[in-house]
């Protein structure tokens, strides 16, 4: 680790499992492409790897066989595409051609520069016969020109003089990774792409594919340039395209190969092929220079909005600063699409779009770059009609029901007891559009576009729930936990209704007072009868608590499970989920992850402290944590109930995920809901952070592990700077009006700065 904002690794092993492990740890994604950080010139025959280039957005069809042919049942579901290989770059000196796996590697290193914004390789090689070389690789997908994915490519002889020649490759006829092993993944693979056209003209080859059943289009065009005049052979064969470039070197000199690659889809463009001739023709007019200087603009805008530091542990801030980097590759820029579970490096859940968006990234975007959050809720705005009619498929009447995992809008859980049955993920959206308004105040857009998507979910809960013996209740649903499916009123899903429900009718209120209120109501209808209903169903919300424990139960019978021995159960058999059957792990009290304690944290005002202590101890002793999604969340309970030794040790988990592959799966992508919980556990943890009607929150406090750290907030259009240490918790404002915060519960104007001694204790 050389500095701050760069991540290294020396002495490359090539362990299979170390070089597809790095593929995803080294990756380039700007949003909308990624691109696995892949060996040029590839591995040895027998190795595994998932060499893969990805389109956010960009998806085909595949058939999702079901045994039983049910009603309803999902039957094809959306997939994300390999959509070409345009990294391959081979070496060769006078015939002997580079490979990490023959001769001798001398040194060897990959890094990440996360304020330059691209990836780095260097290798100083020798052959068989003795001919020393320095390869030198630098990759970069641009924030600026969305569109373009560079390689170039520094070949320096060091001992040797004689013909070098440079073979790059542009291919179009890729699949999809497959292991029929891991549910994580798909299991089978298909011929998803469809050769419509190669073209080769000035040195530019376009390949344009169609998918097999998604309707969609894709091409990529490809141009190689060499920094020194070379003899140049291209050819197109069948969809691939090959460009031989020869020369001469002398011994000590450096010759470069930039290759141009630029990805466009007809999502975006109607002429897939001239807008990708367009993309390159622009790209190639600035030299490389004026690209990497945008890239670093870019992320200096970014790193100053979101700036998050933590003094007194080092490596521990750039692992941090790591998961920050990677929510902004991941995350898409245009409404046509969200973040995947995996971001753009990997095949892991092919591509969908899950809860994890709303729950655990976005908040990070809402309080830094809120432009981007306000795109993700334009996105599921874009597919609110396929949650109508999803909803339709489920029985419902009325109101819209967002699918559990998807890319366009319809669900791709084939496994409906912990997918489908998932309603909470109505309720997460509606929480993500109620805190972007509460961050923004941006009422306008809540008239265009968020007030539909809450009450159209408000009305989903009407439907499935009921009142009974004067409660509203909700069965047969399934909460955050996947261990316990198909339950009774779960505890974090009706209280995420009744969250839902209650803003349904304050954004009535709010958008009445405006007089934005009458162009939505016309739209969708709404009475005043239906708003009495949401009114009542919010007040009577049933809400389960167990007097005897002083908890609320996860769910109706949750208690009256058998507690499953986490303790005695051998290390080899986690997580659960790869060795119980479903049925096996839902008869028993053992979570997978944090369910009433998310509650507890998203909407803590609904219970007393002392009921979410209680509920923290007793879910504690029951969840393994099979899930990524969930030590983030225990250590921002644990911090909020002043347990600070036990808010850091899941903290750290949370942080060092992928970087030290501690789920062991980092190999099919990053966890990117993780990724944004361990910002929320900085931020909404340790510094107590809350957004709520009433105003911006704060309770912070300094873990002894650290001398201090902050961090950088923007809320109601105003930048703060939030600084922890021993001395106290300075809030300055850097940009805009003064605002109002409430530190430990007392009522501050940052004009300029505030500081407020620290409470260690609470």
């Amino acid at each position: 680790m050389a500095t701050k904002f760069v991540y290294e690794v020396e002495g490359l092993s090539l362990d299979n499992d170390a070089l597809v492990l790095n593929e995803t740890v080294f990756h380039n994604a700007n949003g909308y492409i990624g691109v696995r950080s892949n060996f040029e010139e590839g591995y040895p025959q027998g190795y595994d790897s998932i060499r893969g280039e990805y389109i956010n957005g960009f998806y085909d069809i595949a058939e999702m066989k079901q045994a039983e042919k049910l009603f309803g049942f999902v039957e094809e579901k959306q997939t994300m595409l390999n959509v070409a290989d345009t990294q391959g770059i081979y070496l060769s000196a006078d015939g002997e051609e580079f490979s990490m796996f023959e001769g001798e590697v001398l040194s060897s290193r990959r890094y990440l520069d996360m304020e330059g914004g691209y990836t780095g390789r260097e290798v100083t090689w020798r052959s068989p016969k003795g001919r020393e070389m320095r390869i030198t690789v630098k990759r970069m997908t641009s924030f600026e020109k969305l569109t373009l994915f560079t390689i170039e490519y520094t070949v320096e002889a060091l001992n040797f003089e004689g013909n070098v020649l440079l073979t790059s490759t542009h291919i179009g006829d890729v699949k999809n990774y497959c292991n029929p092993d891991d549910p994580r993944v798909a299991g089978e693979s298909f011929n998803h792409l469809v050769p419509v056209r190669a073209a080769l003209e000035g040195g530019v080859s376009c390949l344009v594919t169609d998918t097999s059943k998604s309707g969609l289009t894709v091409c990529t065009a490809v141009k190689n340039v060499l920094s020194k005049e070379a003899k140049e052979e291209c050819f197109v064969a069948g969809h691939r395209a090959v460009c031989r470039l020869s020369t001469y070197m002398e011994k000590g000199e450096c010759i470069t190969l930039t290759k141009y690659s630029v990805f466009v889809d007809s999502i975006r463009h109607k002429d897939v092929m001239e807008a990708a001739k367009k993309e390159l023709e622009e790209a190639l007019e600035r030299p490389m220079s004026y690209w990497y200087q945008a890239q670093k603009e870019y992320l200096d805008k970014f790193w100053n909005q979101s700036s998050l530091e933590i003094e007194g542990d080092d490596d521990l801030s750039l692992a941090v600063r790591y998961n920050l980097y990677q929510l902004v590759q991941s995350v898409g820029k245009d409404e046509h699409c969200n973040i995947a579970a995996k971001g753009l490096s990997g095949e892991g859940y092919e591509g969908h779009y899950f809860w994890d968006t709303e729950m655990y990234m976005q908040p990070f975007f809402t309080l830094t770059n809120p432009k981007i959050a306000k795109n993700l809720i334009a996105y599921r705005y874009s597919i609110l009609d396929a949650a109508r009619d999803n909803a339709k498929i489920l029985g419902h009447k009325k109101g819209a029901l967002y699918p559990w995992r998807t890319i366009m809008g319809k669900e791709c859980s084939g496994y409906y007891p912990s997918g489908t049955a998932q309603y909470h993920i109505n309720g997460d959206i509606a929480y993500s559009v109620t805190a972007y308004y509460l961050a923004t105040k941006d009422l306008e857009f809540i008239a265009e576009k968020g007030a539909e998507i809450i009450f159209e979910t408000a009305r989903l809960w009407m439907d499935v729930g009921h009142f009974y013996k004067g409660k509203f209740v909700i069965n047969a649903v399934t909460g955050p936990d996947e261990y316990t499916c198909m339950v009774n009123n779960n505890y974090f899903t009706n209280v995420s209704a009744q969250y839902n429900l209650h803003w349904a009718l304050r954004f009535y209120e709010l958008l009445e007072d405006a007089g934005m209120l009458d162009k939505v109501k016309a739209k969708l209808g709404l009475t005043e009868e239906e708003l009495e209903g949401f009114k009542k169903a919010e007040e009577c919300m049933y809400l389960p608590y167990d007097e005897e424990l002083g908890i609320n139960p996860q769910d109706d019978s949750f208690l009256s499970k058998p507690v499953w021995d986490i303790e005695n159960t051998p290390k080899e058999d986690f997580p659960l989920l790869l060795h119980y059957h479903p049925l096996h792990l839902y008869r028993y009290q053992v979570c997978k992850q944090a369910d009433t304690v998310l509650a507890h944290f998203i909407f803590e005002d609904a219970q007393s402290l002392e009921t979410i202590r209680k509920s923290f101890e007793y879910y504690e002793k029951v969840t393994t944590h099979d899930s990524s999604l969930s030590t983030c969340i225990y250590s921002i309970v644990a911090s909020k109930l002043g347990l600070d030794d036990k808010a850091y040790m899941y903290f750290g988990d949370s942080a060092k995920l992928d970087l030290f592959n501690t789920h062991h799966n980092t190999k099919d992508g990053i966890h990117t809901a993780n990724m944004g919980g361990n910002y929320m556990a900085i931020v909404y943890g340790f510094g107590g952070l809350r957004l709520k009607e009433t105003g911006l929150y704060f309770e912070p406090s300094l873990p002894k592990q650290w001398t201090g750290y902050k961090f950088k907030i923007k809320y109601e259009g105003s930048q703060i700077q939030v600084e922890i240490d021993e001395s106290g918790s300075t809030f300055r404002l850097v940009k805009g009006d003064a605002r109002t915060i409430f530190v430990y519960g007392e009522e501050y104007l940052v004009e300029d700065s505030v500081k407020v001694p620290l409470k260690r204790v609470r």
